[in-house]
């Protein structure tokens, strides 16, 4: 299988350089991450609208090695809502969040995240958005979970990811399918070890199925991630068994990925919500964006090939 070795390379400095130095690189890469700044995004974040589909918007960057790049990565969400206020799209676009990002992995990462996120989420709230923590690694859950039952004790809206390949998901899923909770479910595109993780394909979809049913039979509000037109369905099907109306669970895809299934949830009345990413530090998020699926990865070899 071909994604663990790519997810190895996303945290290889030898491979960083050497993809980033290919001259097609950034043309590929604008497939998945249209802008550098704020700015450069805002015109997409306008389209996107415009076509009745919603955003959460991800800042890129997690190899964060000092509190002052925490504290620079939190200033450039708290720059991101106050455009999102300017445009008066607080409604339609949240956040994603990585808390490494926040500083999670530095000596007291913990408290150092919490202190960065905080501002962030309330600053969200004030538009009247929302910001969800995205999963990272197995290492990092807990944390992440205790930082979000921190957060929700103000902000209740706060919402969570979680991944199916790994073991512990399902009962996570119990615990966080309460009333007023968000929760995005993913597949999962860290390299995790077989203790703690499905390891194929079928395993992962079938423990996808069980937990989504668990969200969807629960209080609160479930985010289908998933780009497989089988999930898709399958997530349509436990909506209606659970009698949940159109507004009462979403769907997220990634910027870039299969835009035209965008549009035909959103005509049909779903809410459809696009992952939308931005920034200079590209590399991880581009890196797990192929090993997820291989026509990402055949599409960046075509690429390579035809151009390079």
């Amino acid at each position: 299988m071909l994604g663990p070795v790519i997810l190895a390379a996303s945290r290889s400095d030898q491979m960083r350089r050497l993809i980033s130095a290919a001259p097609v690189t950034k043309q590929v890469v604008d497939r998945f991450i249209p802008g550098e700044t704020v700015d450069e995004i805002v015109p997409i974040v306008q389209d996107l609208t415009a076509k009745g589909l919603e955003l959460t918007m991800d800042v890129v960057g997690e190899d964060i090695t000092t509190p002052e790049q925490a504290a620079a990565a939190r200033d450039a969400y708290l720059r991101l809502v106050d455009r999102l206020k300017e445009l008066e799209l607080g409604t339609r676009a949240e956040m994603s969040i990585k808390l490494s990002m926040f500083g999670q992995a530095l000596d007291g990462g913990h408290e150092l995240a919490l202190a960065n996120v905080r501002p962030v989420v309330e600053a969200a709230a004030a538009i009247g958005t929302t910001v969800t923590l995205d999963a990272e690694d197995h290492t990092t859950l807990d944390s992440m979970f205790a930082i979000h039952e921190e957060l929700r004790k103000d902000f209740p809206q706060t919402g969570c990811v979680i991944q199916a390949y790994l073991f512990r998901t399902e009962s996570d899923a119990r615990r966080l399918a309460e009333a007023g909770s968000r929760v995005r479910l993913v597949k999962g595109a860290y390299k995790e070890p077989a203790e703690v993780a499905y390891q194929q394909k079928h395993e992962i979809d079938k423990a996808y199925v069980r937990i989504l049913r668990i969200l969807m039979e629960g209080e609160g509000y479930p985010m289908i991630g998933s780009h497989d037109p089988r999930l898709i369905s399958i997530g349509q099907e436990l909506a209606r068994r659970a009698g949940r109306k159109l507004d009462e669970y979403e769907f997220q895809m990634l910027y870039g990925i299969r835009s035209d299934e965008h549009l035909r949830l959103a005509a049909e009345g779903h809410r459809m919500r696009v992952y939308t990413a931005y920034g200079t530090d590209w590399y991880g998020y581009f890196m797990r964006r192929l090993a997820e699926k291989p026509a990402n990865l055949r599409f960046f070899a075509r690429s390579m090939l035809t151009r390079g």
